[in-house]
């Protein structure tokens, strides 16, 4: 099985160790968990996007008085 030796700084092991511990992980254990959560972060962000972008044409023919942030007037003053 592959593995991989990572370097970090005293203050940062003090860190990682005290997030395991944290957690009730070995050292290792924490560190391989926290790299395929991220990986499951990121596959799950980009199909809720791919989602958004499907849905897209749909909700805003069901609501069109629905004005996306992007394209709100910024800087309007109040009356």
């Amino acid at each position: 099985m592959p593995s991989l030796n990572v370097s970090f700084t005293d203050d940062e092991m003090e860190g990682v160790r005290a997030a395991a511990a944290a957690e009730g992980k070995s050292l290792k254990q924490y560190l391989h968990d926290l790299g395929v959560r991220e990986m499951h972060r990121k596959r799950f962000v980009a199909g809720a996007a791919s989602w958004a972008d499907r849905l897209r044409e749909e909700f805003d023919a069901a609501f069109p008085e629905e004005i996306p942030p992007s394209e709100r007037d910024r800087g309007a003053t109040a009356a």
